[in-house]
């Protein structure tokens, strides 16, 4: 069996500007990573928690919902309603437990949305000022979607290293 080649090292994204081939080249990363490794683990093993790590269930529910967040600031709007319902439903999935199906299929949502809003970002725009939370912190749109890939990317790699926590049954 042969390794893909990494994202990064199969040229550019079609359609996205060259300022934003790595952070396009990481977000389809994250999902070529975490998709598959999860996709025979069972629900005790999604919602294991070993040494108190947060359960790959969160991972798989956050990255979507933070990448919404960021790239919804990045454009220079505000959360709506259901963006601060999902995010404060991340701090519940733990009991909850959402299904592994309905995380599978709205965290490769949120790579593809992710990656369609990278095509409309225009190079003119990268250094526009954008605010960040109910504090309003200072970013701009290139820190932003920066931001929203390395993240995605952390917790990717979180999710990758649980995966063989739970499968081999470490607690």
């Amino acid at each position: 069996m042969t390794t893909p080649v990494e994202v990064w090292l199969r040229g550019p994204v079609d359609g996205i500007i060259p300022l934003l081939q790595p952070a396009a080249h990481a977000i389809l990363q994250v999902g070529e990573d975490v998709l598959p490794i999860v996709a025979e683990l069972t629900p005790d093993q999604i919602w294991a928690r070993p040494a108190g790590a947060a359960a790959i269930g969160y991972h798989l529910l956050h990255v979507p919902g933070s990448l919404d967040r960021l790239l919804t600031y990045s454009r220079g709007a505000v959360l709506n309603l259901t963006q601060v319902k999902e995010l404060a439903a991340e701090r519940t999935a733990s009991e909850d437990r959402p299904d592994l199906e309905g995380l599978r299929a709205r965290f490769a949502a949120a790579i593809d949305a992710a990656v369609a809003y990278l095509r409309t970002v225009s190079e003119a725009s990268l250094l526009t000022v954008r605010e960040v939370g109910r504090k309003r912190l200072p970013s701009t749109t290139l820190g932003l979607i920066f931001h929203a890939a390395e993240h995605a990317s952390r917790h990717a790699g979180q999710v990758v290293t649980l995966s063989k926590v739970v499968r081999a049954g470490v607690s």
